[in-house]
């Protein structure tokens, strides 16, 4: 009874004296003035104030490319590196708070043991024939840090911390690979566009060149012309393989971007011939989701978190340290003697070390965790900062793509018109050659332009897509593939 009161007597203590944690509490930084307002670029019919959808790229309803990008969020090297990091972090976290429990060791032993020699006989203590005998023996003991300045808490807060860091990771991965999946798609599908574009306008110059070749031969043009007409060919010519090759790059980017060999090429993709885009204003809501929900902003905050939780660890190191241990063993010469209660042995009572700070150096730790948290704010402020950037210019250079486009599509019909007329004038014989080259001109360069109008205005909305900072939001399952389990 007496030894009962004297352990709950003891544990009381230990419960009042581990209320007590040294260094700084985290609190969560303040965002700028005017953060959490609407953005000053979205004022515009195109954009909504409107909660982003988890799976952005459903607004470009494109079926293909919603298979490109869960075949990604599933297989990415990228993302599995993540996802294993992320494991791993959450694993380390277990391991900080074992240091909040017991310790508990076993051990077991069975001995030949000798004492003496012949040669000793009859000297001191020895006797006079070597002493030979066994020795079983099972043991236990047991430890427990008391956690009087909090140096244990602080650590499990700082794991906390990193493995938040390594979700958000996790999460900015996705985002990542979910916007290069659609940048690449809808390059593979623009410049097919723009193949298609080039062979067109490669057909209208061969027919240009036809005409003025069949006009020179009945003495109606001059050599000059027909020259122009076979330049005009050849630039179109040119154009076709170049966009051909963009398209095959961005297609063996896509097979990466999954998880296959780059000869694994997408067949839906293969057969996009014009890029995707929005059919609905793009929701963009507001500063404060923005922040809420970019993985870089969320990763700056837990690594402050857990940089101003290593002060407080650096701080308790300042203090005693203070364990409460015990042990129980018996042991005797025969297996036997481990059933007999008189052989048993204990040990109970604290222990308390203090690594005396009289040279500085733990002062110094103390400084040097507090300036890596300085380090850290400085760090959310700029990510803050960053995304707030990041995603004006994408709305600005959206707007500007959108509007850039539509004004090309009206160059190009006006265009088209101009030729249509002028080769009826030239077959008339009221326009002449020359006249005729130059509408012509103007056409393959007009149509030329509005492929790649369309291929920038794809890559404006992908790109607010991923300054936005979604796409992670109940993301598929990682096929994880172990390293020390494979067949």
């Amino acid at each position: 009874m007496i030894k009962t009161r004297h352990l709950l007597a003891c544990a009381a203590m230990s419960a009042a004296l581990a209320a007590c944690t040294v260094g700084p509490d985290f609190a969560r930084p303040i965002t700028p003035n005017g953060a959490a307002q609407p953005f000053t670029e979205s004022a515009d019919p195109r954009f909504a104030q409107t909660p982003l959808p988890e799976g952005w790229w459903r607004l470009f309803e494109d079926p293909a490319l919603d298979a490109l990008v869960t075949r990604a969020l599933e297989r990415n090297t990228t993302v599995r590196e993540a996802s294993a990091n992320l494991r791993r972090a959450r694993a380390l976290v277990r391991e900080v708070r074992a240091g909040q429990l017991p310790s508990l060791n076993g051990s077991a032993s069975a001995n030949t043991n000798q004492v003496g020699t012949g040669a000793n006989a009859g000297v001191g203590f020895a006797p006079p024939e070597p002493l030979t005998f066994d020795f079983y023996q099972l043991a236990t003991d047991a430890s427990y840090e008391i956690d009087l300045f909090g140096g244990i808490r602080r650590s499990v807060e700082a794991s906390r911390g990193d493995a938040l860091t390594a979700q958000a990771e996790l999460d900015a991965a996705r985002v990542s690979v979910a916007a290069e999946v659609a940048r690449n798609y809808a390059l593979a599908c623009s410049s097919r566009l723009q193949a298609d574009i080039a062979r067109e306008s490669l057909a209208t110059q061969l027919r240009t060149l036809d005409l003025t070749q069949r006009l020179s031969a009945a003495g109606r043009g001059q050599r000059r012309d027909v020259a122009n007409a076979e330049l005009l060919v050849a630039q179109a010519q040119a154009q076709v393989p170049q966009f051909e090759a963009e398209q095959r790059a961005a297609l063996f980017a896509l097979a990466t971007l999954t998880g296959d060999t780059p000869s694994n090429l997408d067949a839906a993709a293969s057969a996009c011939t014009a890029p995707p885009r929005t059919r609905v204003a793009i929701p963009v809501d507001d500063g404060a989701a923005l922040l809420a929900r970019r993985p870089d902003v969320r990763a700056a905050e837990a690594r402050l978190a857990a940089d101003t939780a290593r002060v407080g660890v650096a701080t308790a190191a300042l203090y005693p340290s203070i364990r409460l241990a015990g042990s129980l063993s018996i042991g005797g010469t025969t297996p036997g003697a481990l059933t007999e209660s008189n052989n048993l042995g204990f040990s109970l009572g604290p222990l308390i070390s203090w690594s005396i700070p009289i040279d500085g150096a733990a002062r110094a730790r103390v400084n040097a965790a507090s300036a890596q948290a300085d380090a850290r704010l400085a760090a959310f402020d700029g990510a803050v900062l960053t995304a707030l950037q990041e995603t004006e210019q994408a709305l600005a250079r959206l707007k500007a793509a959108v509007e850039q486009e539509a004004a090309l599509q009206s160059a190009a019909k006006a265009a088209e018109e101009v030729a249509r007329i002028t080769r009826i004038r030239f077959r008339a014989g009221r326009d002449n050659a020359l006249q005729l080259l130059e509408v012509e001109r103007n056409l393959l360069a007009a149509r030329a332009a509005t492929g790649s109008a369309a291929a920038a205005r794809a890559e404006a909305e992908v790109s607010l897509f991923r300054a936005l900072g979604g796409g992670w939001e109940n993301a598929p399952a990682v096929q994880e593939i172990s390293a020390t389990k494979r067949d």
